[in-house]
Parts: C-alpha cells; structure tokens; sequence
C-alpha cells in the first residue's frame, strides 16, 4: 500500500505533467486587415520579450469588429481602420482607454497582371479591365474610402458593374492577386509586402479624393484587468514597433515611410 508522502508525490507529477505549457498570461487581438503583415512582425517581436505569454490577433474588417465587441466578443485590444469605431466603442464603455492613433492609411491601385503604377483611377473605365476589387464599403473603412475617391472622381457609376468586394481588405487583395480582378484598390501596406510587391506595382490614390484614414486603437472592456494588453498598448508606441509600421506606409504626422 502507498504511502501519503509516496500519493502526494505522484499526484505532484501528475499535475505537472498535465499543466498547460504556457502558464503565462494571454491577450487577443482584433486588428485591422490591412495590419496583416505589420502587426505579423510587431507580434512577433513582442513575443521576444513575453516567451511565456500568448499573444492571439485575428484579423478581419474593422466594422464587423466594432459589432463583436459590442456584442461582447472577447477580445483585449481593437485595432481599428476607423478613428471612429474606436471612439464609439469608448463612448459606450466598451473601450477603457482613450483612443491611440496608431497611422494615417493609404489606399493604392494595384495588379498582378497589369503595372498599375503607370494607372490612375479615370483608367479603370478602360473595357478590357473586367473586374475591379474594393473592400466592401458597408464595414470595411478602405472599401468606403476606394468609394469616396470613385466619386469623386466620377468613376463609381462607370465602373459598379465591375466591382467585387472584399469582406475586408486583406480579402481584397487576394482577389487581385489571384486573378478573381484585373486590378484592386487595397491598402498601401499590403502592396509594398514582398508578397505582393514582387507581382505588381502600385499607383497611390490621391488623398484628396477621400476622408482621411485615420486609425486607432484602444483596449477594451474585456482587457480592462489584463495587464498583457496594456502592455502590448504601449509596446505599440516604442521605436521598434513604430520602425516596422514605417516600413508598412504606416506614418503619423512627422513620420516618413520607409517602403
């Protein structure tokens, strides 16, 4: 028969070997598409100095984010394409911090088939361009920023029939980039990527044609007591994660893009 000190040992390693691996802490990320590829190495960079911890982000349209959080999805921190649905978030309690701008977003024309570096937006009318990729406007705040710039170049009621869209812009780009569209207007930060960037140029849509792509970020109700959020907040303002936003196009006022 074992003894108690013999049970209590065996019970001991037991539940060490049944013990999650990471006994860390843990915060989940909803972030912009556009962030795909910047947010990629930004995570992975935070990740050097948190071994033991879980850093989750999920990537998709800022609106439907803005939804689920409201609706109680639990994420930690909302990295938005819109100011706005940061602001509405804080405004309904659903946000704990203030929102932070974190870049001022671009959108460009670009084409794995075409170089659309030598196109502007008034090409787009040309007949032997079939499809046209955007991001969907209704949630998608690149999708309502490519209708703006259509509008205001009178393009949008010539080139409807053309348009597919993307649930976000992420999306968006593989459409172009796998042929599903001639061209797409997607997110400079997308375009400048390797993967991308190696297939096609890009031509930059005039800033005036549409509102400003303000972005921001907060943490949410649900990270409030999660100290792995803020930290991950604020690594977002050092000069290693603003030197890889650079790289992406990502600036703030006075900053310079490094692509």
């Amino acid at each position: 028969m074992l003894s108690m000190r013999t049970l209590v040992a065996c019970l001991l390693t037991f539940l060490a070997l049944v013990a999650p691996a990471n006994a860390g802490g843990k915060v989940t990320i909803a972030a912009a598409a556009d962030l795909k590829f910047a947010m990629d190495e930004i995570a992975a960079e935070f990740r050097k100095a948190h071994a033991d911890d879980q850093v989750e982000v999920v990537y998709g349209s800022s609106g439907k984010f803005h939804t689920q959080i409201q609706q109680g999805a639990p994420f930690d921190i909302f990295f938005s394409a819109d100011v706005n649905f940061a602001r509405e978030l804080k405004a309904a309690g659903q946000a704990v911090t203030e929102p932070k701008l974190y870049a001022i977003g671009r959108i460009v024309l670009w084409s794995a088939t075409r170089d659309a570096s030598k196109l502007a937006l008034t090409d787009l009318a040309d007949p032997a361009i079939k499809k046209i990729a955007i991001a969907n406007p209704e949630h998608a705040p690149y999708g309502k920023r490519a209708e703006e710039a259509l509008k205001a170049t009178g393009m949008w009621d010539k080139v409807q029939d053309k348009l597919v869209f993307g649930e976000n812009i992420a999306q968006t780009a593989q459409y172009a980039q796998s042929g599903a569209a001639d061209i797409g207007i997607v997110a400079l930060s997308l375009a400048v990527n390797q993967e991308l960037a190696s297939k096609g140029g890009y031509s930059p849509v005039p800033t005036d044609l549409h509102s400003p792509l303000e972005q921001a970020y907060v943490v949410t109700k649900h990270g409030e007591d999660n100290e792995l959020a803020f930290a991950f907040a604020s690594y977002m303002t050092t000069e290693a994660a603003r030197h890889i936003m650079t790289q992406y196009g990502f600036v703030l006022p006075g900053e310079t893009a490094q692509n």
